[in-house]
This record gives C-alpha cells, structure tokens and sequence, in this order.
C-alpha cells in the first residue's frame, strides 16, 4: 500500500474515535455572540488546542480583542506550507423549542430519507469542517509519523460574530501566518455526491439610509397632501435602484464586473440548475435577477443589491394615523471582479441624495466593506483540490462562486498576499444557523479522506 492508501485506510478505521472527538467539541456551547458564553468559548478553544498538541504540533490560545484565537504550527523541513483557517464558535441556538434534541448534545440521527448525520449545534458550521482536517492530519501523523507539508492553523472563536479584530490580529502576527496558499473548509458541495471548489466570492458593501421630512410625526388629517412623506421619497428611491430588466441603475455600478469565461459558463449549464429546483424549496416560482442572465449567474456571479429591512411611521397593532418624521432602511450590495466597494458606496450615496428633496435631509450610516475575490481557473492548488477531490467521490468536482461572502479571503489576501482555496463538505440541507442543524456522516468522513488526499496533492 502506499503512505496515502495507509491513510486513509486509519481514517477508516479511525471514524468511531473521530466521531467521539468531535461529540466532546460540540458539548461546548461556544457561542460569540452572548458574552453569557465567554469562558465556553475559551474552553472551545483549549480543547483544539490539546487536541492539536496530542497529535506532536505546536499550538496555542492567543488572545484578540474578543474571544481568543487557536494558532498552532507544524512545520519542518522546505516544503509547501498551507494557511488552514476555520472557527470554534457557533451560533446562538434560538429558537431553542423548535430543536428535536438537546443543540449541544451530539448523536448521529437518521434522516427521513435514511441518511445518517450528526446532530448539534456548530456540527457543520464549522467545528464538523474544521475536525476534517484535523483528523486528516492525525492520520497522516500516526501513519508516517510527519505531515506532508508544513501547515499553520489559524482558527478564531468569533466568526459568527463578524470576526471584528481578525484582521487586526492577522496584521499583528503577519509574519508568522505567512504561507504560499491559505485553506478554509467553511462552504459546501454541490449536491450529496458532488465536491466542489469555491474559487470566486462576492464581496460586500453595506449601507443604512436614514430620510427626515418633518421634525416631527405629523398627523395625516391635518398635514396629508401637504407635508413630504420620508416613507414616500425613501420607497421611490428605493424603486429606482433597478430597472425593468433587473439591472442596477446606479452610475458605474458594473465597472469592474467580468463576464465568465465561456466553458464556465457551460459546465454551469449542464448542472440544470433550474427555478422550480431552486425557487421552488423557499415557495417561490420565478427568478427576479437580470433577464437573460441564467439563474446560476444570478446567484454566482453577478452583482446585486438587495433591501434587507425598512422600517418607518406607525407599525404596531391597530390604526394610527400619521406622516412619519423619518424612514429608513438597511441595504447590502454582493460585488464581483473588480468592483470597488468605496466606489459603489461613494456612487450609492450621490443616487440617494440626487433623489431628495429639498426640504427633506438624508444620512447614511456605512458599515465594513469587502473586495469579490476569484482565484485563476488554472491556480495550482486548485488543479490539486480537483484532482483530490474526483479520486475522492469518483466525480468531476464543480468549480462555483459563492453568492456570500467570506471576508477573511480578502484580509489574506490584503495582508498576507495569499490566495484562498475554498473546499468544504457542508449541504443545503445543514440548517446552518437555524434549529436542527446537522452534517451528514459521509459530509464528515469522506471529506476527512479528501482532505488527506488533498495535502498528498499540495505535497507535489
């Protein structure tokens, strides 16, 4: 057998006592985002890091300004050396009456459908993710007594919370996170029997938009037909971000968006990604993005805006008649290619207030923005995932874009330099951050084996 068939045939044998590691792990209810759980999270953190050093490499907590971060380093001689990146929190579990079992207390349940899968709160996002890794690394250490190459974990405890002093941390410690490729296992397949390789990102701006009219409520008996109405003026604005083919009117706002590349495009088409299979699941029939544009582009790799919330005027039970003094509402930009997100906020905010009148004001309230991120379609470490990955499920792996964004892909590339490869075993069907989140068995053992298979690759 060769050190990689002996590898993974530990991983096989291994799976009960993996499984039972990460049960301890998902006991711990690490969740950022209530500092009720704060010494929960630092206790999520120790258990990798004694994980970690059981299996011989270096690690330890290191503290941010939030919720501690697990930095651990396996290196040696002069070899390719990897930036692996996950996170130990998770999120809250609310609303805790609508879970079918106890969130933090693990079991492997079966599905309607006869699936086997693990059932717990950060199962896949992203504690199960993370695990893969490091048991595809406890594999290769017990079989051949090294790893195939050097790697540096990074795994922070407060992603789930807008990982708020990640980058400054990263740019503290830049020249002990340094490697030639970073490695996050944080997104999905395509389906339940095909791998995939995220190697586009969306980035994000993020916008709140704040109109007043009167200084005060007025009463719409006495002042209707004359006073401006901010919930009006605000709607109509709202109204002119898109026109009658789903394209964005705001000036330049494509600068920078690429087409893609002809053979993604149909390697795209043949997936049949289709509205009834899509749309269907969420109770709705027809794509409302940019005609002529299929419903993978949309969704991929086409830049969108979307109002997340609008709140103005009287909203509770029953009547009250009044003009509001004020509207608002939350709005969130997904770029790609090259798009700029000063320049799409700096542009956003010039339409809004071309659009107000003059006896009316606007404010903006601007929050963090991020660059879309893409690798070359012929990047090395991404001909090795592929290749890793077909040996792995005997299927052509896809290679996709990501709708969402990761916004720790930018602050490697920003302050690091390095490209990020995306590859993760997570479905559709993971409820991540809702009630019964789960990661099915085969998610959680055959990406184990991929990722083996995958430092074997990056070793050449």
């Amino acid at each position: 057998m060769s050190q990689l068939d002996q590898v993974l045939s530990k991983i096989d044998a291994d799976l009960d006592a993996s499984l039972e590691r990460l049960f301890q792990w998902l006991k711990v209810p690490s969740i950022s985002t209530d500092p009720a759980y704060k010494d929960h999270c630092r206790t999520a953190g120790q258990w990798l890091v004694d994980e970690l050093k059981g299996i011989g490499i270096e690690a330890s907590l290191r503290e941010t300004g939030g919720h501690p971060a697990v930095v651990a380093h396996a290196k040696g001689e002069a070899k390719p050396h990897v930036l692996f990146y996950g996170h130990y929190d998770v999120q809250p579990v609310d609303p805790l009456e609508l879970w079918e079992r106890p969130p933090f207390e693990p079991a492997i349940v079966t599905l309607p459908d006869g699936r086997k899968a693990i059932s717990a709160r950060g199962s896949s996002d992203d504690k199960g993710q993370v695990l893969t890794f490091v048991e595809a690394c406890r594999a290769w250490k017990a079989v051949t007594g090294s790893l195939p190459i050097n790697i540096t974990f990074l795994i922070e405890g407060a992603e789930e919370d807008g990982s708020k002093f990640l980058p400054e941390f990263i740019e503290a410690n830049r020249d002990e996170l340094k490697a030639d490729v970073a490695l996050v296992c944080d997104t999905g397949m395509w389906d339940q029997e095909t791998p995939a390789v995220t190697s586009s990102l969306r980035g994000m701006v993020y916008e709140e938009v704040i109109v007043r009219c009167a200084d005060r409520d007025l009463h719409s008996g006495q002042f209707g037909g004359a006073a401006r109405n901010p919930i009006h003026v605000l709607s109509k604005i709202i109204a002119a971000i898109h026109d009658e083919n789903g394209r964005i009117t705001i000036p330049d706002f494509y600068e920078g968006v690429p087409e893609t590349p002809t053979q993604v495009l149909e390697q795209w088409k043949g997936l049949n990604l289709t509205e009834e299979d899509f749309l269907g699941q969420v109770g709705l029939k027809h794509s409302a993005g940019e005609k002529g544009r299929m419903l993978i582009e949309q969704i991929q790799s086409r830049p969108t805006c979307d109002v997340n919330g609008i709140i103005g005027g009287y909203t509770g039970e029953g009547t009250k008649t009044v003009i509001a003094a004020e509207a608002r509402c939350k709005i969130s930009f997904r770029l790609v290619g090259d798009q700029d997100p000063a320049k799409i906020s700096e542009n956003f905010q010039a339409f809004v207030r071309a659009r107000i009148p003059a006896d009316c004001s606007v404010e903006f309230i601007k929050h963090k923005g991020s660059r879309a991120l893409a690798l070359p379609h012929d990047f090395a470490a991404l001909t090795v995932a592929k290749a890793a990955l077909h040996d792995e499920w005997k299927k052509d792996p896809i290679v996709i874009g990501m709708g969402g964004s990761i916004p720790v892909g930018g602050d490697f590339k920003r302050i690091l330099g390095l490209d990020t490869l995306f590859v993760g075993f997570g479905l559709d069907d993971d409820r991540i951050h809702s009630p019964n989140e789960k990661y099915d068995l085969k998610s959680f053992h055959k990406g184990t084996r991929s990722w083996a298979r995958i430092l074997a690759g990056l070793a050449n």
